[in-house]
């Protein structure tokens, strides 16, 4: 009865329509706001001068470039328009940017169509082979012949 009373009250558009819509897109332009706000943080303090972010520990140790070396100062990079200057600090980073936006895109048209939900559930074999790509990453930019990927 009280249903009823509330549909009527929304006019042609029921309640269930309207709900599950918004309860989709909920996720994705929440993250699309958090990564959003982070890119405008990045953006608005250069991590080229020393101070504002925290050292890599495996570079201060070690002296070793781990995977993400760089990576700030890509976005840095990025977010001011430098697409050369965010792969020459870390081109890996950027594929990572790159492939992060497709996905979200394909994220945010499968919420928009009457399924929901992510576009992609990753098996291990893909993580394994993330792992692979990040590791060999890291070993060729830490060898005299891949200085071209280090940052």
């Amino acid at each position: 009865m009280r249903l009823r009373v509330f549909r009527r009250t929304l006019g042609s558009v029921s309640a269930s329509a309207r709900g599950p819509l918004a309860h989709r897109l909920a996720a994705p332009l929440g993250v699309a706001a958090g990564i959003g706000a982070a890119v405008a943080g990045v953006a608005a303090v250069d991590p080229n001068r020393p101070g504002h972010y925290p050292a890599c520990p495996l570079l201060r140790w070690t002296g070793l470039y781990c995977p993400a070396c760089g990576g700030l100062r890509g976005l840095y990079a990025l977010a001011h328009g430098d697409l050369a200057g965010a792969l020459g600090a870390n081109a890996l980073a950027v594929a990572g940017y790159a492939a992060f936006a497709v996905l979200w895109a394909l994220w945010l048209a499968r919420a928009l169509g009457p399924g929901g939900g992510l576009p992609l559930a990753p098996r291990a074999r893909h993580w394994w082979a993330l792992g692979g790509v990040l590791l060999v990453f890291t070993l060729v930019r830490n060898l005299p012949f891949g200085s071209a990927l280090a940052p």
